[in-house]
């Protein structure tokens, strides 16, 4: 697999760039889009929080095991969320798809499925992946939904796995989808978005 560097996917209706310090405005606006921090299950900063989140995000993205994206809104040109590539491990050609977000006023719209063809297209027919993860809080039913939406096989659950914000300890719910899987979900995903328009 080849390493990922930081680089910019487009779609018509979609654009996913490089997460930068100059980015921390954009995101602490999207996250007041439905106030996304109080959420129990997700990792959206707080106010005031983005800056760390962001030099975090980059730390990891230094150190080889993350590849941050925030994600734009081509025709007014505002960041309306981020995902990033993490666990990155090239030496098995595996990486996974998370710490995704939007606004309120994007979910339930194209944004998710288009951001998710992008990450996954790029991860197999760029760098080369044999297979691609996400995980998710056992109670964030919505993330799991839109993860199997996508096509991934769910895996199994981690049990008491991982802190979230608030102290307590989640069960962690994987997924996957191998390479071999990955033409047929791209049709479908394909199929779904032309439906949308």
């Amino acid at each position: 697999m080849h390493k990922p560097e930081p680089v910019t996917l487009s779609y018509s209706t979609l654009r996913l760039e490089p997460m930068t310090a100059d980015h921390v405005a954009g995101l602490e606006a999207a996250a007041r889009d439905g106030e996304l921090w109080n959420l129990r299950v997700t990792s959206v900063p707080a106010p005031g929080e983005t800056a760390a989140y962001v030099a975090a995000a980059l730390k990891g993205q230094s150190d080889g095991h993350m590849l941050p994206f925030v994600v734009v809104d081509p025709a007014s040109g505002r960041v309306i969320g981020s995902s990033r590539y993490h666990d990155i491990v090239p030496a098995v050609d595996r990486l996974e798809i998370g710490y995704t977000w939007y606004g309120r006023s994007w979910q339930r719209t194209h944004v998710n499925t288009t951001a998710k063809l992008l990450l996954m297209q790029h991860a197999f027919e760029t760098l080369g992946a044999q297979l691609v993860g996400w995980r998710t809080d056992n109670y964030n039913h919505a993330s799991q939904r839109a993860i199997e939406r996508l096509g991934a096989r769910k895996d199994g659950v981690l049990r008491h796995h991982a802190l979230r914000r608030d102290g307590t300890v989640r069960d962690t719910v994987m997924y996957s989808l191998a390479a071999g899987e990955w033409p047929e979900v791209r049709a479908h995903l394909q199929y779904q978005l032309a439906r949308e328009r």
